[in-house]
This record gives structure tokens, sequence and C-alpha cells, in this order.
């Protein structure tokens, strides 16, 4: 879906800056209608990424998009066989599987840019310059809220892909590897020094199902009037984009309604076989001693980030993604005055990012300038802050995050097995 509608998107509408030359897609729906997009002869349209790659180089970059428990092996075999790599986050579903990427970019010297695509944002950027400026003066404490609209949570992480840890990764990872990333940018990468985290799947497992509430939505649901989460209401719909377009490669009534009856987008919420959590916190302390705290749930009215930074000189506050509105303030503590910080509108997939990300990526590979604002190595210090925040609410530890880190690095070193997929 990513490769399709957002960096192909991108080629679509600037074939002046990055071309596709072929695809590699096990589905032969979204590889014909991929190839399709792209005009793409049948010898450049494989069904596995084991045939792309050895076909020879095609092409200085890689773009790989496939679930999170497919990325390691073709990401290691593309930087190998000489490709610079755009890697979909997160970067794998283990820690020692994160550092193996890495390392394996570092001996090819190929570029591999992981796809943390807020920092491409014109409102992060803003942020972050507000916080260079040093109109807040030293960092003492930040709030940041990843607020996941009820429906999305149904959607991907309950209905969806990611709803299960086992078939994807823990959702402090597959969701908030982001927001980890962008408060390690904000704090310069300042090193996390603790952190300890709760959380729990407290919602949507069968204890809470209405009575009569059957497995599916379609067979019949008794207060279907009454759910926020009847299926046939949220796909069966006019909109057929984003996220009605991944539920069925036909989108037409008739499609969908096949799709809610006999695939996952129609299971009833309380009757699927989803594990992660749907609201975790994490508490974390830095290097100079401020403190972080990030909320993550799944039951917001509406989509968005809200953030505040409190500072020694003022505190900032902003506001992120709610349909489309955005704004930061910050208010100085000694004229008690309040800046609005003046915000370009972001358009497209994440307010910007998903062209942006790529741009940045293509700049890169060209040589015109650096292109990334992140390297691989700063991408997997957040991947590591997320498997930590995650050990410490499966076993209640607070974690030492040095040495959390070290121990995963020395179980990779100590590793002949090489990389590996899981």
């Amino acid at each position: 879906m990513r490769g399709t509608f957002a960096y192909g998107a991108f080629a679509e509408a600037h074939p002046e800056h990055v071309r596709f030359v072929a695809v590699a897609e096990p589905d032969p729906e979204r590889r014909a209608r991929f190839a399709a997009r792209h005009h793409l002869p049948p010898e450049r349209c494989y069904e596995s990424w084991g045939d792309l790659i050895a076909s020879g180089q095609l092409a200085p970059a890689l773009v790989c998009c496939t679930m999170d428990r497919l990325h390691v092996a073709p990401t290691v075999a593309a930087l190998e066989a000489g490709y610079h790599v755009l890697l979909e986050k997160p970067i794998a579903v283990t820690p020692e599987d994160c550092v193996r990427v890495v390392q394996a970019s570092e001996r090819a010297n190929r570029l591999l840019m992981i796809c943390h695509v807020l920092r491409y944002t014109p409102f992060f950027s803003a942020l972050h310059e507000a916080m260079r400026s040093g109109r807040l003066g030293e960092i003492v404490a930040i709030e940041h809220r990843e607020n996941v609209a009820y429906w999305h949570m149904a959607h991907s992480f309950v209905r969806g892909n990611w709803g299960n840890a086992g078939r994807s990764s823990p959702m402090i990872l597959g969701k908030c590897c982001h927001d980890l990333d962008i408060l390690q940018w904000m704090m310069d990468g300042q090193p996390v020094t603790r952190l300890h985290s709760f959380g729990s799947l407290l919602h949507f497992q069968p204890d809470n199902a209405p009575r009569g509430a059957p497995l599916r939505c379609t067979d019949g649901c008794p207060i279907a009037d009454e759910c926020a989460f009847y299926a046939p209401r949220l796909y069966l719909t006019e909109d057929v984009d984003w996220p009605t377009s991944a539920i069925s490669t036909d989108l037409s009534y008739e499609g969908r309604l096949r799709a809610l009856q006999t695939g996952p987008y129609g299971r009833c919420v309380y009757h699927c076989d989803n594990d992660v959590v749907d609201h975790q916190v994490v508490n974390m302390e830095h290097e100079s001693g401020a403190i972080t705290t990030l909320v993550m749930h799944g039951h917001s009215h509406l989509e968005g980030r809200t953030m505040r930074y409190d500072g020694t000189r003022a505190t900032l506050r902003g506001r992120y993604g709610y349909a489309g509105e955005a704004d930061l303030t910050i208010h100085n503590h000694r004229s008690g005055g309040v800046e609005t910080v003046p915000l370009s509108g972001g358009v497209g997939g994440h307010g910007g990012g998903d062209a942006g990300v790529i741009r940045a990526f293509v700049r890169a590979v060209r040589g015109t300038d650096s292109g990334a604002l992140t390297s691989a190595r700063a991408s997997l210090e957040s991947h590591l802050l997320a498997f930590a925040a995650e050990h410490s609410r499966l076993t209640g530890a607070t974690v030492d995050v040095a040495a959390y880190r070290a121990e995963v690095e020395s179980s990779v070193a100590a590793s002949a097995s090489g990389p590996h997929c899981t």
C-alpha cells in the first residue's frame, strides 16, 4: 500500500525526480496495478523480491515496503547488491535484527534511509527550529501524546495488519517509533538514560463484546446502530480512499461487501485475534536530567498528536494532524506574551512527510546534498527505545538504556548466523 499510494504516487506526480523501473509484489492484482501505473514491461514485474535481486542491479536505489516481519532479508540483499535503500519503518521486529540491518548498510557503504516521515513535515520542521532557537531555554519536561483515532485503532491495530504482534510488531514500535524518533530529534540526539513503561489491551477483547455480538458485523449484529466500530458504516460509504482502499483490490460496493463478509475487516472488534496494546505510556529520563512522557492510545475522537515542551524561559504547546489543523504557540515566562509560530501547510500523506522523505532520499542518492535529516544509526536509536519500552512494559523493570543497548550489540556480535528474518 505504501509503495503504491505514497512513494509510487510521488513518482507519478514527479517523473523528473524519480521513476520506478521494476516491481516485486506477490499479489498478482497489486503487481499488475503498479505495473500499469508505472508502464513496466512484464519482464520487470517479479513475484518475489528474490527474483528481482537475482536479475542484477536495475537502478541506483530500491524502496522496500514489505510487511514489518519481511524487512530484513530483502533490505540486506538489496544493500549487498549495490542498492541504496529507502526502508519503511520499522527497520525490523527485533532489536538484534535492527542492528544487523544498519550494520549491513555500513559494510556495503550504501545509504539506508528509514521512512521517519514526520521529520520531513513543515510542522515538525518548525517545531525543531523553535527548539534550536533557544527561545524555550533549557528543556525541563516534555509531554508528547500520540492520539490514535478509534476508527484507526480498529482498522490497523485490531482488525488489520498490525493487530497481532506475532505477525507484525509491538504497537509501541509499529506506531510510535515515529514519535520516539521525533523526540530524539528535538533533543538533538541526547541519550535517554532510563525509561519505564506501562500499558495493556484494555478494551478490544472478548469479555467486552456486547451480548449477542456475532463474529462478523455482517452477520446481523444486534447493536449495529450503537457500535462505533460497525464495519459496514465505516467501509461501505462513497469514500474509497484509505483506509477503505486497504480492504480489497475491488473497491466497488459489491467488492467491499464481499471483503467484509469474508476478510479480516468485517470482523467484530471484540472477536479478533489482536493482542497489541490499546494504550501505553513511556516515561524517560534524558542525560541532562530532563524528563519526557510519551502517551499512546487508540481511543481518540480525532487523529492527531499533541505536545508540550516546558523550558526555563518558555513553554511550547503544539497540536498536529487534527483534521488537517496544526498550531504551535510559545508562552514566554518573563513577558507573559504568546507567540504563534507560523506554519506552512503540508500537502499529501503525513502532512507532506511522505513526499518530503522520498524527495530527500532522491537528493541524497544523486549527491545533490545530504538530503536525509536522519541517518540509519539515528533511526536505530528510536527503535531501541521502543524495544526497551516493550521490555519494561512486559517485565515491570526500569531499563538502563545504555546497558540495554550494550546487551543488544553484544548479542549481535556473538551471533555468527548473520542477518535473518524473524
